[in-house]
Parts: structure tokens; sequence; C-alpha cells
């Protein structure tokens, strides 16, 4: 069994979006795409979760909203992200489309 730490960047009706920082390359990455059956835990909630990979335009649109209602630490966000990605993140829709396809966003969810 492994556990991994990652930060909720988005919610849409009962899942959970959350990134690859490391890109698909990270190890929990892999893992739910090798093996499945993911539990998940985001507070006291605790459930068998499916995943799914976002499409590029739905991932830009939840790192939009995560960099709203982030703006306060908008500076530090984006220093973060370059630094993940290699090459200086600024925000913009060309960023975001470009860090889509860098580093997966994974949406996990109830297993129905």
């Amino acid at each position: 069994m492994y556990r991994t730490v990652l930060e909720v960047v988005g919610t849409n009706d009962d899942e959970y979006v959350v990134v690859a920082g490391l890109g698909a390359g990270a190890d929990w990455f892999r893992n739910i795409q090798a093996r499945p059956p993911v539990e998940v835990i985001v507070g006291r909630c605790r459930f068998p979760a499916e995943h799914r990979v976002l499409g590029e335009d739905e991932a830009v649109a939840v790192i939009a909203g995560y960099e709203h209602r982030n703006r306060l630490a908008g500076p530090l966000v984006r220093f973060a992200l370059g630094k993940l990605l290699g090459w200086r993140y600024d925000g913009s829709d060309l960023a975001r489309r470009r860090m889509a396809i860098q580093l997966p966003l994974v949406g996990l969810r109830p297993r129905s």
C-alpha cells in the first residue's frame, strides 16, 4: 500500500481534481493507471475511488479557477509551477494549456 499527499486544485460535482505535479512519470500517477482501485481520503471523507485524466480544455478551466481562488498567493503559485514545469509560468491561457499537457490533472470520484 502506498500513500501520497496531493493538493486538491478543484472540485466539480462529487469529484476532486489533483495535479500530477511531477508529470505523467510520477509514481502515484503510474500506479493508478496500472492498478486502478484507489482509496481516497479528503478530510474525514474516505472512499474507494475511480479516476480519469481531464482533457486539455477542462484542465485549463480548473487551473484558471484555482488561480482565481488563490489570487493573493498568485506570485508564489506561478513561481512554484514554473519550478515544476522547468519554464517560466505566467498564468496566461497559453501557459495553462502548455501546463495541462505537461502535468496531467486527475479527477478522483467515489467508485460507482
